[in-house]
């Protein structure tokens, strides 16, 4: 197995990460949540860019993978940090960012903040928000109080047998990242893969993301069989097929 290759960040916290260099537009995979840069269309994207000779990085945030500190002192603005800081120290040229989940968050964040390097974005099942929209105003009141009261609660996930931690600063610190309350102010192009059997993210999220988005150029691709994943080998060759077709037009 090939080692990743290790960025240090000024206060000494490390993303580990695996790139290839090639024709632009690059690639740069922002993964989801307690999620890892190992990932099923992680690495099929990375093989993909390479026989096509497209430059490519993939990487863990924070807390994540093989990066360093705690899964629970991750933050949505940390992470976004992170993505900006392989955007600037390990690409060149003109991205396009591919987010997954909680990536498709911190994609937009991204581009936001570095808009003359971010030239497209591709959402699989994006979940910009999702600390108020899908967790929090969906708690019930025992849950609201479990993190009010201990600052954090072990939440039973559906695609693993250990439950994973959700903290209350998560909540707060995602609340200065809202995007979807005013316009959003990001003009590149955009596409969206979301199915509708998705039960983390509801396709109805993906029409809130369309109609915040400023640009007009936004192609939202629904697949009514596909879940949150989106990792079936059909699901795989729309990415793929997708993400082509992008850099194609630019």
């Amino acid at each position: 197995m090939v080692e990743p290759h290790i960025l240090t960040r000024s206060d000494g916290a490390t993303i580990a990460y695996h790139t290839h260099s090639g024709k632009s537009p690059g690639v740069v995979f922002c993964g989801g949540f307690n999620s890892d840069m190992t990932g099923t269309k992680a690495v099929a994207l990375e093989a993909h860019c390479l026989e096509a000779g497209r430059a490519f990085v993939r990487f863990d945030y924070f807390g994540h993978g093989k990066s360093s500190g705690k899964f629970t002192d991750g933050t949505i603005g940390r992470w976004k940090e992170d993505a900006i800081a392989i955007l600037d120290q390990v690409t060149t040229g003109a991205q396009i960012v591919v987010g997954s989940s909680m990536g498709g968050w911190i994609m937009l964040l991204a581009a936001l903040e570095r808009p003359a390097r971010v030239c497209g974005l591709l959402g699989i099942a994006p979940a910009p928000d999702f600390t108020e929209d899908l967790m929090w105003a969906e708690f019930d009141k025992p849950v609201r109080d479990i993190l009010l009261r201990e600052r954090v609660y072990l939440r039973p996930s559906d695609h693993g047998d250990e439950p994973y931690a959700i903290t209350m600063k998560l909540i707060e610190d995602g609340r200065q990242h809202l995007l979807l309350r005013k316009p959003l102010r990001v003009a590149c192009p955009l596409r969206i893969l979301q199915g509708m059997n998705d039960s983390d993210v509801p396709w109805k999220h993906a029409l809130k993301l369309v109609k915040a988005y400023q640009g007009d150029d936004v192609h939202l691709t629904f697949i009514k069989s596909g879940d949150h994943r989106l990792s079936e080998p059909s699901d795989i060759d729309l990415l793929l097929q997708t993400v082509d077709v992008l850099a194609e037009d630019l």
